[in-house]
C-alpha cells in the first residue's frame, strides 16, 4: 500500500516538475500558456497563443523536459541492474565503458566526418557504445567471466575510449569543433526534439518492463551466482540478457543526451532507502526518482547560467559528486 502511494506521489510530482520546468528559461512563459498550449496540441481546445510561446513549449521545452525525464529513468534503471548483477553498491551504468565509447563515435562522426551524412552525431555514439559493449563481453569472457572480471574488461575498455577521444581531439580537431563536440561530451539536451523524445521514451519503457519482468532474478543476482543457481536461475544467459539491457538503454541515452554520470550511481541507494531492496518496487521507485532529479538537474542547469545553458551532465556531477563521498562514509561505518 505504501509503495502504490509512493508510485502515484511520484508521477504526480513528476508532472508537476515537468510543467514548471517548462515555465523556467530566458523567455518569459506562464503556466497559463503551458496549460493552453497542452490543451491545443492535444485537441481539447482551441485558444489562441502567440506563435512564439507556442514554438518554445511544444517544440523546444516540452521535448527537452520529457527527454530529461527518460534518461534519468533510463540511466537509473540500468544503475539497479548494474549494481544488482555485479554486487557492487558503487556500480553504474557507465562501468561497461558504454559512455566512453559513445563519445568515441560521436568524435570520429563530427570531427572525422566518418559517416555523418548517413549517422549523425547520434548515430556514430549508437555504434560507438555498442562496439565498446562488445569489446567489454569479450574480454569479459577471456577473462573468466566473473564479476570482478567484467568490471576491470570496464575499466579497460573505459581508458581505452576515452584516449581515442582524446587522441581524436587532439590531434584533428579545430577550435569551434572541439568545442561544439566538447559541449555534448558533458551532456546536454539543446536541440533535442520529439523524435528522440519518442525514441528515449521507448526504449526505457521496454527497458522498465523487461526489469520488472526480471525482478525476481534481480532479487537472487543480489545474493550471489550460487543462490541464484539454486534456485533454479540460468546465472549465464539472464545476466546477458540484463546486460544488453542496460548497453541498449545506456546507448541510446548517450547518443542522444551525451554523457550524464552519477544519475545511474547514486538514485538506486536513494530508492533502496524509500522502499528496501525488492525490485519488483526498487525499478519503479528509482525510474521515477531518476525522472524527477533529471528534469530539475537540467532545468536548473538551463537557469543557473543564461542565456547560456550549463551542460547537464556538469549539473549531475555536482549533486552527484557529494552524494557519492556520503555513499563511500556509510558502506565505511557498516564495515
Amino acid at each position: 500500500m505504501a509503495g502504490s502511494l509512493l508510485t502515484v506521489g511520484g508521477i504526480l510530482a513528476l508532472t508537476l516538475s515537468v510543467l514548471v520546468a517548462i515555465t523556467l528559461g530566458p523567455a518569459e512563459i506562464s503556466l497559463v500558456n503551458v496549460r493552453d498550449v497542452l490543451l491545443n496540441h492535444l485537441g481539447l481546445a482551441d485558444i489562441p497563443v502567440r506563435a512564439a510561446k507556442n514554438a518554445i513549449v511544444w517544440e523546444e521545452r516540452l521535448p527537452r523536459a520529457l527527454v530529461a525525464a527518460a534518461c534519468g529513468a533510463g540511466l537509473g534503471i540500468c544503475g539497479v541492474i548494474m549494481q544488482s548483477l555485479l554486487r557492487n553498491p558503487l556500480a553504474d551504468p557507465f562501468v561497461l565503458g558504454i559512455s566512453s565509447g559513445a563519445s568515441t563515435g560521436a568524435v570520429i562522426v563530427g570531427v572525422l566526418g566518418v559517416g555523418s551524412a548517413a549517422l549523425g552525431l547520434s548515430g556514430g555514439a549508437f555504434i560507438g557504445a555498442l562496439v565498446a559493449f562488445g569489446l567489454v563481453l569479450l574480454l569479459a569472457r577471456l577473462a573468466g567471466g566473473s564479476n570482478d572480471r567484467v568490471i576491470l574488461a570496464g575499466v579497460a575498455s573505459t581508458q581505452l575510449f576515452s584516449a581515442l577521444t582524446s587522441f581524436v581531439i587532439f590531434a584533428f580537431a579545430d577550435s569551434d569543433e572541439t568545442r561544439g563536440v566538447m559541449f555534448w561530451l558533458l551532456g546536454s539536451l539543446e536541440g533535442v526534439r520529439w523524435d528522440d523524445v519518442r525514441l528515449c521514451a521507448a526504449v526505457v519503457l521496454l527497458g522498465t518492463a523487461v526489469c520488472l519482468y526480471y525482478a525476481h532474478v534481480l532479487d537472487a543476482f543480489s545474493f550471489g551466482d550460487q543462490i541464484a543457481a539454486s534456485l533454479g536461475i540460468s546465472v549465464g544467459r539472464n545476466r546477458l540478457m540484463l546486460l544488453v539491457v542496460t548497453a541498449i538503454i545506456t546507448a541510446t541515452l548517450v547518443s542522444v543526451a551525451g554523457a550524464i554520470g552519477f544519475v545511474g550511481l547514486v538514485l538506486p541507494h536513494a530508492a533502496r532507502f524509500l522502499l528496501g531492496p525488492r525490485h519488483s518496487r526498487l525499478v519503479p521507485a528509482t525510474a521515477l526518482l531518476g525522472a524527477l532529479f533529471m528534469v530539475w538537474v537540467d532545468a536548473v542547469s538551463r537557469v543557473a547560467f543564461a542565456p547560456t545553458p550549463l551542460p547537464v551532465g556538469v549539473g549531475t556531477a555536482l549533486v552527484g559528486v557529494p552524494a557519492f563521498i556520503v555513499i563511500l562514509s556509510r558502506r565505511r561505518k557498516v564495515r
